[in-house]
């Protein structure tokens, strides 16, 4: 009997309780329609920022891809079967790279896609000789890439300034990604980076920066630690 009485007392409870819900929802309809729908709308925009941002991303993944392929395109008549693009000569090749890079810079400004459109133009100038080009083109790298993207672009940074004889803003980026390493560039690429540099200018300062890799425990670090400290003018 008192269980039935506990059910009992449960059942009208809740009924109660859904009877106020019921009431309330009676009462103020328009306001839970105007919420609900409210809900809905931030579900729905929701939605559709991912999609569109999930789109764009596929968008400048594929124009960059596109330019990149260039880069691997035949000069001269492709042979049967090569799916690479082909050009006429190699000043047309250079001419239709650039146009594909300077595309997805226009485009996707400010993006990962557009830093690496702009590193890889910095890497075609610096191998031609252009260290002012290349030098404009890896501070844009750095200015529109995030993470390991804007560190790879700072390390070829660095070594252009280098190149141009700027060792101190060389110096200070190279210690900026000693202090803030990423998967694409580590602690160490950017010490050894910073120890070449050192090597002739302040080769003390040199040896101090190459002490800790001496005898690490990863044989190709140890090894590299050797190989520079053996380069490094002796006291």
């Amino acid at each position: 009997m008192d269980r039935v009485t506990r059910h009992d007392l449960k059942t009208d409870k809740f009924a109660t309780e859904v009877g106020h819900s019921v009431q309330y929802v009676a009462a103020h309809r328009t306001q839970v329609i105007r919420y609900g729908v409210a809900v809905l709308l931030v579900i729905v925009l929701g939605v559709g920022i991912y999609y569109f941002r999930r789109s764009q991303h596929e968008t400048r993944q594929a124009d960059l891809s596109a330019a990149l392929r260039l880069k691997d395109a035949v000069v001269g008549a492709p042979k049967p079967g090569d799916p690479r693009p082909s050009f006429g000569s190699q000043t047309e090749k250079d001419n239709a790279i650039k146009k594909a890079f300077e595309n997805v810079i226009a485009k996707h400004g400010g993006s990962n896609e557009a830093a690496v459109a702009h590193y890889s133009m910095g890497s075609i100038a610096s191998d031609a000789g252009k260290t002012a080009e290349a030098e404009k083109h890896f501070r844009a790298a750095v200015e529109a890439g995030s993470g390991g993207y804007a560190a790879v672009a700072k390390l070829s940074l660095a070594q252009t300034l280098q190149v141009q004889g700027k060792n101190a803003d060389a110096e200070k980026l190279l210690r900026e990604l000693i202090a803030n390493p990423t998967t694409l560039v580590s602690k160490e690429q950017a010490t050894f980076a910073l120890v070449r540099m050192l090597a002739t200018t302040n080769p003390a300062e040199a040896r101090k920066l190459l002490a800790p890799y001496e005898k690490d425990s990863r044989v190709t670090v140890a090894r590299i630690a050797a190989s520079l400290l053996a380069e490094i003018p002796a006291k």
